[in-house]
């Protein structure tokens, strides 16, 4: 059988996968749908196969990386009664204070992908923090499945509090210099959103394809935002107008990016959703907004 391409998948079936993702559809729901699309000598197998992440093969900064020192830290859950565990990652042999960035993964808790982002942050001259929100039940289990499904047994509000935690805990460390910004993707989009609304110094957040806040929340958003938006993901896309007029009625620093024919999910570069030249469009936006506004 010949090897799978993102061309031969039709659109239906990664908005399918986006529905399984985000918990519209079991997985029952999902396989059997996903049947439908296995026509042509395409097997189900094979179709799961190559739209489910592959972490192994896609890391771009491997956990051990000489240039990287990472380590795992713990600090306090305001709400959660406890610990959250969390990816502390920065230049090794730095000698200054470096401005810091937390990292806020998607729906299913910190999964290789998004540690690796946190490094590719590091790397790029700062302190990052990637929490992981699934510690007071027991941290990441391996799976993305189990990841979602334990995920949605915390409560939002919760894990928000987490997040701006990790923000207070990384301002106050030793080798940051006290200007944090925030990045998150899907979920972790929504709380860089969030965070800008509810941490008064906050210095920049960058939310790719996540949820709005409210348009009555809007005024007290201190932080500039870049907004990253996916062409084909209409779920998240439709609450942007709204939140733009309340971001321009209220005077508000923001720059938003709409990227043509590409998918919910498409910088996590584990999964088919992902997309080369908006990824990195994406990222080097990003690191650059970053530059700007916390040095």
């Amino acid at each position: 059988m010949k090897k799978l391409r993102k061309e031969d998948i039709k659109q239906e079936v990664f908005d399918l996968y986006d529905d399984y993702a985000h918990n519209r559809l079991d997985r029952r729901g999902f396989m059997e749908k996903l049947s439908a699309y296995a026509v042509g000598g395409l097997t189900v197998p094979a179709l799961l196969g190559f739209i489910m992440p592959n972490y192994k093969d896609t890391l771009q900064v491997q956990p051990d990386d000489p240039r990287l020192t990472s380590e795992y830290i713990e600090y306090d859950s305001p709400k959660g009664g406890g610990k959250i565990k969390g990816l502390l990652s920065r230049p090794k042999g730095n000698q200054g204070k470096l401005p810091g960035i937390v990292v806020v993964h998607e729906n299913r808790g910190l999964n290789p992908h998004i540690e690796d982002v946190a490094r590719r942050a590091a790397f790029e001259g700062f302190i990052s923090l990637a929490p992981d929100a699934l510690t007071p039940l027991g941290g990441y289990p391996g799976t993305d499945d189990e990841g979602r499904t334990m995920q949605a047994k915390r409560d939002r509000e919760e894990m928000l509090q987490d997040f701006i935690a990790a923000f207070e805990y990384l301002k106050s460390h030793p080798e940051c210099s006290g200007k944090v910004g925030v990045v998150g993707f899907c979920f972790g989009g929504w709380v860089s959103n969030m965070m800008a609304v509810r941490v008064p110094d906050l210095m920049a957040a960058v939310p790719f394809y996540g949820g709005q806040a409210a348009a009555e929340e809007v005024p007290n958003i201190n932080a500039p935002l870049l907004l990253h938006f996916a062409g084909n993901d209409k779920r998240v896309n439709e609450g942007w107008p709204a939140y733009a007029a309340a971001l321009q009625e209220n005077n508000k620093e923001y720059s938003a990016h709409l990227y043509p024919d590409v998918n919910h999910g498409f910088h996590n570069d584990s999964t088919p959703r992902y997309d080369y030249e908006a990824a990195r469009l994406a990222w080097e936006r990003t690191i650059d907004f970053f530059r700007k506004k916390l040095r």
